[in-house]
């Protein structure tokens, strides 16, 4: 049924499979609105069916080294690696970086599962920091988590602002720590004046179709230690060594290589960076204007205390204590009215597997525990028109005003 597809845990379709469910929803008051749709803005398909064409489909066409380059300029960087998604991109941060066995990592508790999973893996130990009103981590208790076996911070922005960095990279500075700065979500967003993305000695990307820009999948690794570099990349490609002899290894890497096809969709929509951002800002004004007033919403601030201005990588709603209903049960009446949702992140404290493993024991974060409970977001992604953003707050507004009559 519709409702069981919106109930699914990803609640995400992406174009093709948006457009079949919605062709024969001739009336926009019942029609099925997912919570990502992304955006082509129309020099995408020549570019992917040139590769096509000329039989560059692999990871050794040009449009890689294109794609690369123009990430770095765009992120002042001198170096990009293009790798398979995301994760990919930490984990290559990570292990470029060094860290292993005891290293202690200090990261917020509130994030994706793919940031402390090279952690774990390479034997480091993560230290989890609680967050703050903006949903990133709280900087000012990161300074009482450093001991002698702290060699890194990773910052990653979250939703809709990007960290405070300006005492992170100080502290960092003073401590002689390496700061890893996960930019996926702030594409195009800036911080310090600076792009985000060439804030950490080492940064990371995802082009996952929810973000700013996509190439399916795909991720992306920057620096400026030209060594660094090196390391990635190699890393990246199964640890080939191209001063020496082909299939012969010196460390262990993976095949996380970006295709040619992801990297000429990637420089179709990094051609329109600047309208993505406009968009996504469009957006998130109107859903501000439309949802001013709904009783048990927290709605995202448009600038932050910085003067920062959100770039609405989503749209996420936290519910106010004294809604009778947390983000589940909100989500589910959602669902039943045809709107797409996406829960928050789980904080890592509280995930089944590091519980296992005898990790985090006796610890709690109040602020990532509440906004993983209280928070969830409604469809936001590019292709979103101005008219489904009405429809979507006409439904939440209805669920809302029923959930909190008498409360």
């Amino acid at each position: 049924s519709i409702q069981e597809f919106f109930c699914l845990p990803w609640v995400f379709r992406d174009y093709a499979v948006c457009q079949e469910v919605c062709c024969t929803m001739a009336d926009l008051s019942s029609k099925p609105i997912p919570v990502n749709t992304p955006k082509f803005w129309g020099n995408e398909k020549e570019l992917v069916a040139n590769c096509v064409e000329t039989g560059w489909i692999s990871s050794e066409g040009p449009a890689v080294k294109e794609f690369e380059s123009k990430m770095a300029a765009t992120c002042q960087r001198r170096h990009a690696i293009s790798c398979a998604n995301g994760t990919a991109a930490i984990d290559i941060a990570v292990k470029a970086l060094g860290l292993g066995e005891g290293d202690e990592v200090i990261m917020p508790a509130f994030c994706i599962i793919s940031c402390i999973t090279q952690i774990v893996r390479g034997g480091s130990v993560p230290v989890l920091v609680d967050s703050d009103g903006t949903f990133n981590m709280d900087v000012a208790q990161v300074a009482a988590k450093i001991t002698p076996r702290t060699k890194a911070i990773l910052c990653v922005h979250t939703y809709h602002f990007p960290v405070d960095m300006e005492p992170i990279l100080a502290l960092a500075k003073e401590k002689g720590l390496k700061v890893i700065e996960d930019a996926a979500e702030m594409i195009g967003q800036t911080c310090m004046g600076r792009p985000c993305g060439s804030l950490g000695d080492i940064s990371t990307m995802s082009f996952y179709p929810n973000k700013h820009i996509t190439t399916g999948e795909g991720g992306m690794v920057l620096c400026d230690d030209p060594e660094l570099a090196e390391k990635c990349q190699q890393l990246r490609n199964l640890c080939f060594d191209l001063k020496k002899r082909r299939f012969v290894h010196e460390d262990l890497g993976w095949n996380y290589r970006m295709t040619n096809l992801q990297a000429a969709l990637g420089l179709g929509q990094l051609e329109h960076i600047d309208k993505a951002i406009v968009r996504k800002r469009e957006i998130g004004r109107l859903y501000n204007k439309l949802l001013d007033g709904c009783p048990g919403l927290i709605l995202p601030p448009d600038v932050n205390a910085k003067g920062e201005v959100n770039i609405y990588w989503i749209y996420g709603i936290e519910l106010l204590p004294t809604v009778p209903a947390d983000a589940d049960e909100v989500q589910k009446r959602l669902a039943s009215v045809k709107v797409g949702t996406r829960p928050f992140f789980w904080p890592m404290h509280e995930q089944p597997v590091f519980q296992q493993m005898g990790m985090f024991k006796g610890q709690s974060f109040p602020v990532a525990e509440r906004i993983a409970r209280r928070g969830f977001y409604i469809p936001s992604g590019l292709a979103l028109t101005d008219e489904e953003c009405q429809e979507v707050a006409r439904r939440v507004r209805s669920v809302m005003e029923e959930l909190c009559k008498g409360s």
